[in-house]
């Protein structure tokens, strides 16, 4: 028999945490396969911790994998998949945006096609902001037109993945990872499950402007070149714009058609314009030198505090 476990990252989450099990423990029960539930607590400062291990005492299907701190959605994803043994995972959020019911019809899904990865493609998003959305989709496309590994447009995390991804998944060391993308990267047979975003059943997003940003940095960086690329393009206009207007004020001084303080306006221009591209280009490239950086220290991508039902 088949075994499936469903891999839930939880960031203080006690306002839905009893309702998203409840509905997840109902979207198993009549499955054929043998079922479980990793829940990763990422550091939790509310009262998810005892709720999820409240949980785990009365079910035994239930693991819960507790952080020392908070390391991130990334990491906590990353450890339900370290801790995997079943066939199949479908990882999901917990706050019932990912709707847990539809976990039956993902896995006829896979049967039928005989797929390594369903990804669920998000037809809308309920009672998100118009930003949010926008900002969402603008990500996705601009991610796809700078990496080199093209990615589904409008998904998350949300998916299931079988054994021989999760096996190539843990052999990847790197650190800062954007899973979907890392997913992606790996080939294999993958097809899209379309379905409507629930609004999160309560408490707040986990993800503000500021981590959005960094985690779109994150998929950027570890994805793509093409910002060095870009960085490279631009000190190449910069320096035909600076020989251009050296040769225009040298002529306009010869002929007279150039009227100015003498070496004021080529001096600020010049200034000015390699400035702001050698700020630029020095920003990119420390941004790649960060990430290398943080892959050089060879630090664990988290550390666990304690496991419960394992």
């Amino acid at each position: 028999m088949s075994k499936l476990s469903v891999i839930v990252p939880c960031y203080n989450e006690e306002a839905v945490l009893t309702e998203s099990y409840q509905v997840t423990k109902a979207a198993l029960r009549n499955l054929s396969c043998e079922t479980e539930i990793i829940y990763i607590n990422d550091g939790s400062i509310d009262r998810t911790p005892l709720i999820l291990n409240d949980i785990a005492e009365k079910d035994y299907t239930v693991k819960v994998i507790h952080f020392s701190r908070n390391f991130g959605h990334q990491p906590a994803v990353s450890a339900g998949i370290h801790h995997c043994d079943a066939d199949f995972a479908i990882i999901m959020d917990a706050d019932l945006q990912d709707p847990p019911e539809l976990i039956p019809d993902i896995l006829a899904l896979q049967e039928k096609e005989q797929a390594n990865v369903v990804y669920c493609v998000r037809k809308s998003r309920e009672k998100e902001s118009f930003f949010k959305q926008k900002s969402a989709k603008m990500f996705y496309r601009l991610i796809n037109r700078m990496s080199e590994v093209k990615f589904p447009l409008d998904t998350g995390d949300f998916r299931l993945i079988d054994r021989n991804i999760m096996n190539q998944f843990n052999q990847l060391h790197e650190h800062g990872k954007y899973i979907r993308g890392l997913v992606s990267w790996m080939g294999f047979k993958q097809i899209p499950f379309y379905y409507e975003r629930k609004a999160r059943f309560a408490g707040t997003t986990k993800y503000p402007l500021g981590k959005m940003m960094k985690f779109a940095s994150n998929a950027l960086l570890y994805f793509s070149k093409k910002p060095l690329l870009i960085a490279m393009g631009m000190g190449f206009v910069a320096v035909v714009a600076g020989i251009f207007l050296a040769v225009w004020y040298v002529l306009g001084k010869i002929f007279g058609f150039v009227e100015t303080e003498t070496g004021w306006t080529s001096i600020v221009t010049i200034i000015v314009f390699f400035g702001g591209v050698q700020l630029l280009t020095v920003g990119v490239l420390g941004q790649y030198i960060g990430v290398l950086f943080d892959e050089i220290k060879g630090r664990p991508e988290y550390i666990i505090d304690k496991k419960t039902g394992f």
